[in-house]
């Protein structure tokens, strides 16, 4: 394939990101929007033309001639060169997993473009807005296209640095400007963790790129040559650092504090960090190094259980939470730990790493659902002007698109068939189960608390009560309206998709068979959570309140995040600056600076003393001259004496 249509896919959304920033406010809103989309829909089609050519042309470059998928780098540009070996380079990989991203990252951009022509209409700073979803676009496609861990990093940064923009882009408001310096430092403490990562890999490979790790990671671990540190080799504790990296970006605990404050950006914003590129980019990381990360099982061990206390987690928070938008934040926290599951579980000897396309399957059903869903909550945040569903209820009246297009998010997610959720998230149960029946018992709740809570959410917002609204609430606009029903329809058909055909392991197809058993149970499971959840929620009642009473603590916990915020706080407030910074401060201020302060004032006072010794009048030189000569002679006349 020709070097340029890869090119033109990250130069174009960097152009718009120039053009609108620079130029934007000398254009009007419509101009800002329709330049916005256009250059994202050129993005788009050209992203399916390659990700198609790879997947359909049967082009040698990409498929051998026994069937095998390659790899293949369309462009790598040499930029920094620490040694001849170990070299940054700028460039374009193209292979299963990245092509797949070509489809999912451009769709959700575009449709989150085109959705925000209605929802940010008005708003000021609409061309910056526009810029900034540019950059964030760019960014992650320059991310998961990365020919080496080095290049990825560097847009990895970039993601973050968009994101900060994005979500505190209504500036004038304190909660916003909190919310995107709070995802902007969690996440570069875990950025840290990410980058010494790095570092030990590459001095022990002398490599950044990809392919020559992955392809053979076995030379990998021997390039370690045994080294250890504090009993554990030092290839775990490279790949556990880089995971560190994946957490924070994704969300996992215990570096999940930032991602429901980043609720405070515009609902579009929202859609586009939970649903494509953001927070899935650490599941994206640990499948590009999969390869490595299945020399040392030890550091995937790590993963599912990180994944596993996360996605029960934040499945029980989202019981208890009053924002609409808080609720699916939570449930992207669990979306994404069911995906670390998956990939924890993965090994060679269960189904040829079922685990590694089951995430990879759920992470392109999940992006199109999820984006659905926060759209529909824009949707329905945009008629009623709250976040909170206690502002709503009886909606299915009012807003048909967004009624059944929200109902079709929530049965994807909950896992119903024929919706695309089933597919992929029972092809995780699945691939748990196999490794371990404790840990697909464990899923299998989480999977049954995520069918609960949706259809809580849809209940309350569609039917429960009928509030006299000060405004009769609509549908959006066709530019609000579109997005959910192309999204809608994605939902519906994406789960047959014969995935493990195209997104395949070490370059061969894996037909996915559906264990039936697996299905059967996690469905009920999901039908009898959804009955629970109507027969509290379809109509107003007190039962909830009864409920949420009996076990008031449970619930206040639950509401409150288990107080992650505050543990957070006491450590950095009440430990770290009160405990240890301020008595530093006080014994370098007090100690340190009052010892350096008397020995100045001790010296200016002896400065004052004796300055007159250098007040340059000759008269007194001579005198204090003569005075001195004559002592002199006194001495010494009386010690000859």
């Amino acid at each position: 394939m020709e070097f340029t249509i890869p090119l033109l896919i990250l130069a174009i959304p960097l152009f718009m990101f120039l053009l609108l920033g620079l130029a934007g406010m000398k254009m009007s809103h419509k101009l800002a929007g329709v330049l916005g989309c256009l250059g994202m829909g050129t993005v788009l089609v050209l992203s399916y033309y390659t990700a198609f050519t790879y997947y359909f042309s049967g082009n040698p470059e990409f498929i051998s001639a026994e069937g095998v998928r390659l790899q293949s780098v369309i462009f790598n540009v040499d930029w920094l060169a620490f040694t001849p070996n170990l070299v940054i380079r700028l460039g374009f990989l193209l292979d299963p997993i990245s092509a797949m991203m070509l489809i999912v990252i451009p769709t959700i951009s575009f449709m989150v473009h085109l959705y925000s022509m209605g929802y940010m209409k008005g708003e000021k700073g609409f061309q910056r807005y526009y810029a900034f979803l540019s950059l964030f676009s760019f960014s992650m496609l320059g991310l998961v296209v990365a020919t080496n861990i080095f290049q990825m990093y560097i847009f990895w940064e970039l993601v973050g640095a968009s994101s900060y923009l994005l979500i505190g882009f209504f500036y004038t408001l304190p909660s916003a400007v909190s919310a995107s310096k709070k995802a902007f430092i969690v996440t570069r403490f875990a950025d840290l963790g990410f980058l010494v990562g790095i570092l030990i890999l590459s001095f022990y490979t002398q490599t950044f790129d990809f392919i020559t790790m992955t392809s053979q990671p076995g030379a990998v671990f021997a390039s370690t040559a045994g080294a250890t540190f504090m009993g554990c080799s030092v290839l775990t504790w490279a790949m556990v650092l880089i995971f560190m990296g994946g957490m924070g970006k994704s969300a996992m605990m215990p570096l999940h504090i930032w991602l429901p404050d980043a609720m405070e950006g515009p609902t579009p914003v929202s859609a586009l960090i939970h649903a494509a590129t953001m927070v899935v980019a650490g599941v994206y990381l640990v499948a590009r190094m999969f390869p490595v990360y299945l020399q040392v099982p030890t550091s995937l061990d790590i993963v599912l259980v990180v994944g596993a206390i996360t996605a029960l987690y934040a499945a029980i928070v989202a019981c208890a939470q009053i924002d609409i938008k808080r609720v699916l934040a939570f449930s992207t926290i669990s979306q994404i730990a069911f995906m670390m599951v998956s990939l924890g579980v993965a090994r060679p000897e269960i189904h040829e790493c079922l685990g590694y396309m089951a995430s990879m399957f759920h992470l392109f059903t999940h992006a199109m659902f999820k984006a659905l869903l926060f759209l529909g909550a824009g949707a329905l945040i945009h008629a009623v002007h709250s976040n909170n569903y206690t502002a709503m209820g009886g909606l299915r009246k009012y807003m048909p698109i967004t009624h059944i297009t929200f109902l079709i998010g929530c049965l994807a997610i909950a896992g119903i068939p024929p919706f695309a959720g089933f597919f992929s998230k029972d092809e995780i149960l699945s691939a748990v189960y196999a490794y371990s029946p404790f840990w697909g018992v464990w899923m299998t709740a989480v999977a049954g608390l995520t069918a609960f809570y949706m259809f809580r959410l849809y209940y309350l917002i569609f039917w429960w009560n009928n509030p006299d609204y000060h405004h009769r609430p609509h549908d959006g606009e066709m530019a609000m309206s579109l997005p959910l029903i192309i999204l809608a329809t994605i939902s519906v058909v994406a789960g047959f998709i014969p995935f493990g055909k195209f997104v395949t392991w070490r370059g061969h197809e894996y037909i996915i068979e559906m264990n039936w058993v697996v299905a059967s149970v996690s469905v009920i499971v999901a039908v009898v959570a959804i009955l629970i959840a109507r027969a509290l929620y379809i109509r107003e009642n007190d039962m909830p309140k009864r409920m949420a009473d009996s076990c008031r603590w449970l619930w206040t916990a639950a509401n409150r995040r288990f107080y992650w915020d505050e543990i957070y706080l006491f450590i950095t407030h009440k430990i770290i600056f009160n405990g240890i910074c301020r008595p530093i401060a006080w014994f370098d201020r007090h100690i340190i600076d009052g010892t350096m302060d008397g020995f100045a004032y001790i010296t200016n006072q002896a400065s004052y003393a004796i300055r007159n010794f250098q007040s340059g009048k000759i008269q007194q030189y001579v005198l204090a001259y003569l005075i001195g000569a004559l002592l002199l002679a006194i001495v010494t006349v009386c010690c000859v004496l």
